[in-house]
């Protein structure tokens, strides 16, 4: 087996830029890392290192100045005629491919839990019955079936994060990407969601990306990567990052650009 049949994601010599007046601004620099297909990803580092933009990048947002970011071996913005994919191409394929969480989740007021987490499957042309039985059962997964007829702005936000990873869940994806998931959430439920995490990893095979600024979640990691100003500083196995954990314990965020 080559090593690019184990990869679910290639991204090579990535660099992205943004014109601020007169001056071009480099964001990110050179990036250059695969995703190995179950693996359990996490990128950290100080804020405005280029966390989010990479993120942005890897999801089809944003085009790439320069490099190229494939899944499975298939360029996503370029297609197999050597032409530029379109927005609703690359959105056709997060539907399939990609679960989202991001920091605060955001709900259909006039849903209950198990309508929003089924909406994304409303986009797939799927009928109402099989929507609510798999929204029910990505409830489960979350350990959030109880609630699946309330509001989700009658629960507490660790709560509401689990029901965003249901959401992310529903149309099975292959890669799950979270962007600061434990952001707005306490030490406790923080942790919770993190073994939720960690057990689809292990137990039902998800390739995870999350991006993060707290130093306590790396532990969970499989591979983690440091970002300094718009590069990557330093990627780690378990072993190396285990290593690395003890260097920078104590430490503040903007204090491991060494």
């Amino acid at each position: 087996m080559s090593d690019d049949s184990k990869n679910i994601i290639k991204v090579w010599n990535v660099s992205k830029s943004f014109e601020v007046g007169d001056q071009k601004v480099k964001v990110l620099k050179n990036i250059t890392f695969n995703v190995k297909k179950d693996d359990f990803l996490i990128i950290f580092g100080p804020s405005g290192c280029g966390k989010s933009t990479l993120l942005h990048t890897l999801l089809g947002l944003e085009g790439p100045t320069a490099g190229y970011i494939s899944y499975l071996g298939r360029d996503i913005y370029q297609s197999a005629i050597e032409t530029t994919t379109t927005d609703d191409e690359r959105a056709d394929f997060r539907k399939l491919n990609v679960g989202m969480v991001y920091q605060q989740a955001n709900w259909i007021k006039s849903l209950n839990v198990w309508e929003n987490v089924a909406f994304p499957l409303v986009l797939l042309g799927m009928d109402k019955e099989e929507r609510k039985n798999k929204s029910l059962e990505a409830l489960k997964e979350v350990e959030m079936l109880a609630w699946s007829d309330y509001s989700p702005m009658q629960l507490s936000s660790g709560q509401q994060q689990k029901i965003a990873l249901a959401r992310a869940l529903i149309s099975n994806p292959r890669l799950i990407i979270a962007d600061e998931p434990t952001g707005n959430l306490d030490f406790d439920s923080g942790q919770e969601l993190m073994k939720i995490l960690t057990r689809l990893n292990i137990e039902k095979q998800k390739t995870i990306i999350m991006v993060t600024h707290d130093l306590e979640y790396l532990k969970y990691a499989k591979t983690t990567i440091k970002m300094f100003d718009g590069q990557i500083s330093g990627i780690y196995n378990e072993k190396e990052e285990k290593i690395m954990a003890k260097k920078i314990k104590g430490k503040r965020i903007g204090e491991i650009n060494d």
